[in-house]
């Protein structure tokens, strides 16, 4: 009896001290068990933000009382006797520019400041039905569409391993809050990299799901986007390990009637054995190249087979990527940057714009087309000789904060970064997990990108990764 009352004296102690460095996959049996409440997970998240966030801004709505009141009532319903649900009393953060009943949907633009959303999204209705407690939403530049987070709204996200350096785009303000323990799990969306870049750029752990697998969907929007950007972006999560990364998209998946293009496809499947696994690092700058050599002699050493491959029709795919995007940015966003972007996301938006081409009708439903036979190329690749694909999450290290915004920069950017917008381009899944290969600082990630659906073995390979780069903890920031 006395040693449970010293156990249960020592979790209560931790509640502020180190509760809110703990994995949602600790945190959620801690809670179930009634070892701690959902109230002291979440006050110490508070407290975490309170202490670290004004070092770097990545949080740029508080929500304290919201937040304590829905731990409340999961401390309530455990009382009773209800089953809880897989992440009850998880804290967890969103991106402002996804939908949140009550809050503004800024998007990181000053005109949208007041546009307050009357219901959730799905993703995240859906965080929400799994037990996860809102402490916060993360900042994202104007307009979520540069690799950096600043905007005239919200100010810049600094990186909190290193405040010269990008924390990434456009989920900065979810990857910084993760390195930091400012919650467990944080929400992001991937249109470009936005997941994988800042989780890259701030050396924590995140996943683009395959597009269909999170429900998605706003309820401001007053219009639906363009057919390209509806492909190419999904919803998904920043965490400080795989484990939380698992946790947070079997909740993020859960069906939502919202969105037509959801598809429910079982979340694991038999894995096969040995795993086959292709090895890129074409235009790998040195510490990148060390970092993916680093990967595959952990891969090799559990028993994967890694080969050097080179993925299908790369150089069509991007170019089509560019010019899809493109139109559509053009036709469905270039009035809206121009009439209500800041400075930086103008100057962005439309140095991309200049060197993409704008296609016609005819060009645009080709490019359609063929991307449906390129990703069947890449299908058949990852279904075929691999399983997997091992390459650069980005070609070069960090970039130093608002390097995109000189012409040299800019195009610097575009062709490090064409790792990641391939696997939009294709909507397929694709992780960034570090390594222990440290740059500028940071751990530098690598990319694991599988089969359509098949998260599982992008999971799989980046838990081998994982064991041995160690774990990541939570960071003060260093700035």
């Amino acid at each position: 009896m006395l040693a449970k009352a010293a156990q249960a004296a020592s979790l209560r102690a931790m509640a502020s001290t180190d509760l809110h460095a703990l994995p949602a996959s600790e945190l959620a049996p801690l809670i179930a068990a009634g070892k701690i409440s959902a109230r002291e997970a979440t006050q110490a998240a508070l407290d975490r933000i309170e202490a670290v966030n004004g070092a770097v801004n990545a949080i740029v709505q508080h929500m304290p009382a919201e937040a304590l009141a829905a731990a409340d009532a999961i401390d309530g319903a455990r009382a009773r006797g209800e089953a809880l649900p897989p992440l009850a009393g998880v804290p967890v953060t969103i991106k402002v520019n996804v939908d949140q009943a009550g809050h503004a949907t800024t998007n990181g633009v000053v005109a949208f400041k007041d546009i307050i959303a009357a219901e959730d999204s799905p993703v995240v209705a859906n965080l929400r039905r799994a037990g996860a407690v809102i402490v916060g939403r993360t900042n994202t530049p104007a307009f979520s569409y540069r690799y950096f987070t600043a905007n005239d709204l919200h100010g810049r996200t600094l990186n909190p391993r290193n405040a010269a350096l990008t924390p990434g785009g456009s989920s900065g303000g979810a990857a910084a809050a993760a390195a930091l323990g400012m919650g467990a799990i944080h929400h992001g969306n991937d249109l470009g990299g936005s997941i994988r870049y800042p989780a890259y750029a701030c050396g924590v752990a995140g996943l683009r799901p395959s597009f269909g697998r999170v429900p998605s969907f706003s309820t401001t929007a007053t219009e639906e986007r363009p057919m390209a950007l509806q492909m190419m972006s999904v919803q998904g999560p920043h965490a400080r390990s795989i484990a939380d990364l698992r946790l947070a998209l079997a909740a993020m998946s859960a069906p939502d009637p919202r969105d037509p293009w959801y598809a429910p496809a079982p979340l694991e499947a038999a894995l096969p054995r040995p795993l086959r696994v292709a090895y890129s690092t074409t235009g790998a700058s040195t510490p990148v190249a060390a970092a993916l050599a680093q990967a595959r002699s952990w891969l090799e050493a559990a028993g994967v087979i890694v080969e050097d491959g080179e993925p299908p029709h790369w150089d069509e795919a991007i170019a089509l990527f560019l010019g899809l995007l493109g139109t559509d940015a053009r036709n469905g966003m270039a009035k809206a940057v121009d009439g209500y972007g800041d400075a930086a996301i103008r100057f962005a938006f439309h140095a991309f714009n200049d060197r993409v081409p704008g296609l016609d009708l005819a060009g645009y439903a080709n490019g359609l087309a063929r991307r449906t036979g390129i990703l069947r190329a890449w299908q058949r690749w990852l279904s075929g000789p691999y399983d997997a694909l091992l390459m650069p999450v980005s070609r070069e290290v960090p970039f130093v904060q608002d390097f995109d915004l000189t012409e040299a920069g800019f195009t610097e950017i575009m062709a490090a970064n064409e790792p990641l917008q391939i696997v939009n381009f294709l909507g397929l899944p694709g992780l960034s997990v570090p390594t222990a290969t440290v740059a500028l600082g940071v751990k530098l990630g690598v990319q694991i990108v599988a089969a359509r659906f098949r998260e599982d073995i992008c999971l799989h390979l980046g838990s081998i990764i994982e064991a041995h780069a160690g774990p990541t903890a939570a960071i003060d920031p260093v700035i």
